[in-house]
């Protein structure tokens, strides 16, 4: 039972880095210093979509559902949902890399936002 609690928690923090990945972004418009924490993710997220890797996180959930005895994500809602929002069957390479370019497109428009609205308040 433990280790299935701490595979849906690792599982649920995986899906709060991808959102705080791809939507962190809109945060940093109203807390400009969250941009700290925000662009070093977005960067980590970029280099495990452009190079194929694996976040840690995945092997980590794994190995804790190995530990319930778990053979696959089958059951309750966590598993049955969020588990294919994160690990889709037909994500391949070319996906990856246009999830890798939308992520770093949309966060350069974002933080252009956020840098001129610091450069008005600065010359106002």
């Amino acid at each position: 039972m433990l280790y299935r609690l701490a595979a849906d928690a690792v599982l649920i923090l995986h899906l709060a880095f991808v959102v705080f990945v791809a939507l962190g972004g809109f945060l940093v418009v109203r807390w400009p210093k969250l941009a700290w924490a925000h662009l070093p993710a977005v960067a980590w997220a970029a280099l495990v979509e452009f190079s194929g890797w694996i976040c840690p996180l995945t092997p980590l959930e794994i190995a804790l559902r190995h530990g319930a005895g778990d053979a696959a994500y089958t059951g309750d809602f966590v598993e049955h949902y969020i588990v294919a929002l994160l690990y889709p069957e037909s994500l391949t390479r070319d996906m990856q890399i246009k999830l890798g370019i939308a992520v770093v497109l949309l966060n350069a428009v974002i933080y252009g936002v956020v840098l001129r609205r610091q450069h008005r308040r600065q010359r106002a």
